[in-house]
């Protein structure tokens, strides 16, 4: 367990820390702002794919493939690490641009299937919920939408520095007016939002401490059981979604039909044999396209 920070680590952290941090992101988003998007998400690509792997996330990020694929060599495991890394420095780059990406259609740089389905959640008069994971650019799913005429309130966990935190709220506006962060505020936020008939995107795969366990990739993962228990509690729709890059500053969002919501008569119950069936559905998208999942985050126990 961390050593807790002394009050003095603290204040130099908030006094001089953030305010660097902050200075040196607001610093790399003006330069990719500045390139075109083709160029600014190449770039960004090239840099993540030289520098990450010699990052200490990608110790973690190594664990937990070798654990999710045991299968795999360990040239196999670097190159899905590689194109992880390449896939985020993209995202990085790709968010001052986030507005243009967004764009669907024949001239627009993202192809969506299943455009049905969200149009029915955007026209059946209730609220309605869209999950997903960190796949591809998970931002681009939220502006395509908007641009299909329905907003989504986005549920984000705030970063630690708040400064880096407003910056990245502004760069999503091009998805959303609404930003619910995590935690008891956002909570009531959130169902507030919902029973005034609003729609809500949620990502779902990231590990959550006082979740539920929920299997995934055959290890037990805590897991947050919101969306669920939010879709079982107002009998509202939940569709998952799924985003692809297809090359490079290009993608494919597919929208799932609503999952089949199950009746058991026990709530716990319901909302735990839902959470199972959508953490198989981006286990199998990860196993489909690894390198374009995040594989940073501490999902299972160590």
């Amino acid at each position: 367990m961390a050593k807790p920070r002394s009050p003095a680590a603290k204040w130099l952290i908030r006094r001089v820390g953030h305010p660097l941090e902050a200075l040196f992101v607001h610093g790399v988003c003006r330069l990719f702002r500045a390139l075109p998007l083709d160029r600014a998400s190449d770039l960004g690509g090239w840099i993540g794919r030289s520098v990450g792997p010699l990052l200490p996330g990608t110790k973690t990020a190594r664990r937990n493939l070798e654990r999710a694929f045991p299968e795999k060599s360990r040239a196999e495991i670097d190159a899905i690490l590689r194109g992880m890394w390449d896939n985020l420095g993209r995202v990085i780059a790709e968010y001052p641009h986030l507005d243009e990406i967004g764009e669907c259609g024949p001239d627009g740089r993202v192809e969506v299937v299943g455009a049905e389905h969200l149009a029915s959640l955007r026209d059946d008069g209730k609220a309605g919920i869209l999950v997903s994971g960190h796949f591809a650019n998970w931002e681009v799913q939220s502006v395509t939408s908007r641009k299909m005429g329905m907003e989504l309130a986005l549920v984000y966990r705030a970063p630690n520095n708040p400064m880096v935190g407003a910056l990245l709220t502004d760069l999503r506006g091009a998805a959303s007016g609404t930003h619910i962060p995590k935690g008891p505020d956002g909570a009531r936020m959130l169902i507030r939002i919902l029973s005034q008939g609003g729609h809500v995107g949620m990502l779902i795969d990231q590990k959550m401490n006082d979740g539920i366990p929920v299997p995934f990739f055959g290890r037990t993962a805590m897991t947050a059981p919101a969306a669920a228990q939010l879709a079982g509690r107002f009998g509202i729709p939940l569709c998952p979604v799924r985003t692809e890059r297809l090359d490079g500053a290009r993608f494919r969002i597919t929208v799932c039909p609503p999952v089949a919501m199950p009746a058991t008569g026990d709530r716990n119950a319901d909302t735990r044999i839902l959470m199972e069936r959508l953490n198989a559905l981006l286990e199998q998208w990860i196993r489909e396209r690894p390198a374009e999942w995040l594989w940073l985050h501490r999902r299972w126990p160590d």
